[in-house]
């Protein structure tokens, strides 16, 4: 792929994810079934609106089945699937409809909350909506009936998930077929903080003494639904908590208050103000030793520290009667770490998850958030 970005000066090359490759690997596949000849390149057009261009590898032809694959490319991004090759096998069948699965080197779902149920492959919704997409299209254009097995595999996968967190968060037997873009983009940390700098130094040129920070889309998805705030006023910070706190009393704001998923901001409760998966995971940790200072039987607790999600560690909590409390206290020690990063400037957070909606607040998020709102 020969896209390219520029952060920090640099020239970053674009890739595309594991989703795309299985897509356009099960889309070669699908056409040289269903016509009966090869096919060296395929085309996909991407949810970014990229369109890929890719060689096919590997390609085995029977008489009832194709399998053929895709080399991941991640440009300039470093990401251990950087090579691999991400296998389609599709095969006829007389039931209607395009059916996926995983095979070889394809991670398995086994614990609740992920994006596929308990027992599903570990194919995410986004690669699985563009596997079906793609072969369908194969399909109309073969006027082809019945319908097509599609399995999705990568040898080197159960090797390249032990690098990863798969094996933490219950999936097993190798990695995820992930991507929502279709596209990779290299990421570089300083031009990220400095995008939040720009942001912050514009809203206190227009004269706003408070700043409302979000990690991200779910965060900006409940403001805009449940907060009554000019979703405007918000700044997206990714993982950069504790940077953004800090250009916010660098520009002199007054007060800042952080809205998030449960999933982030509860690893400010162990005083983690970058919340990216490879500085660390503690969520299950300080979830668990919250919940058995509050008296949660030891083997309720050994489960959270299993658990793959805060939700699923929620329903624990909520099973045995100590979810409230929980909260109340989560939410004085998020409030007491934050305070730690703040200094003199007043912050707080207010924290959310898809399934439960509002979870807690810190003492002060609502002053804050009034601030905001009067602007």
């Amino acid at each position: 792929m020969e896209q390219y970005i520029e952060k920090d000066g640099k020239r970053l090359r674009l890739g595309y994810t594991t989703g795309s490759c299985a897509a356009a690997a099960a889309k070669a596949a699908a056409w040289m079934l269903l016509t009966g000849r090869r096919k060296e390149t395929i085309t996909l057009d991407t949810p970014k609106g990229i369109r890929l261009e890719l060689a096919v590898r590997e390609i085995t032809m029977r008489a009832d089945s194709v399998s053929c694959a895709i080399e991941k490319d991640s440009g300039d991004d470093p990401d251990v699937t950087k090579g691999t090759l991400i296998f389609a096998s599709v095969r006829r069948t007389d039931e209607p409809g395009v059916h996926i699965d995983g095979g070889e080197g394809v991670g398995r779902v086994t614990k609740r909350g992920l994006d596929q149920p308990v027992g599903n492959a570990a194919i995410n919704s986004v690669p699985r909506q563009m596997i079906r997409e793609n072969v369908e299209e194969v399909m109309a254009l073969t006027d082809s009936s019945g319908g097509l097995d599609v399995v999705i595999s990568a040898p080197e996968g159960e090797t390249l998930a032990k690098k990863t967190f798969n094996p933490r968060l219950g999936i097993v037997g190798g990695i995820s077929i992930l991507g929502t873009t279709g596209i990779v983009e290299p990421m570089s940390e300083a031009a990220l903080v400095e995008t939040i700098r720009v942001e912050l130094r514009q809203r206190r040129a227009m004269g706003k003494e408070y700043a409302l920070l979000t990690p991200g889309n779910y965060g900006s998805d409940f403001i805009r639904q449940n907060l009554d705030v000019d979703l405007n006023t918000a700044v997206q910070v990714s993982n950069f908590l504790g940077d953004a706190l800090d250009i916010c009393r660098a520009l002199g704001f007054r007060g800042a208050l952080l809205v998030g998923h449960v999933g982030k901001l509860v690893k400010t409760a162990g005083g983690m103000m970058n919340t990216h998966s490879k500085y660390g995971d503690c969520r299950m940790e300080i979830i668990a030793s919250h919940s058995a200072a509050l008296g949660l039987r030891a083997e309720r607790t050994e489960e959270i520290l299993h658990c793959a999600t805060c939700d699923d560690a929620l329903r624990i909590l909520d099973e045995e009667g100590l979810k409230d409390a929980f909260l109340v206290r989560l939410g004085q020690r998020i409030g007491t770490m934050l305070g730690y990063k703040s200094g003199e400037l007043q912050s707080g957070a207010i924290l959310f998850s898809k399934e439960y909606g509002f979870l807690c607040e810190t003492e002060g998020a609502e002053e804050l958030l009034e601030q905001i709102r009067e602007g």
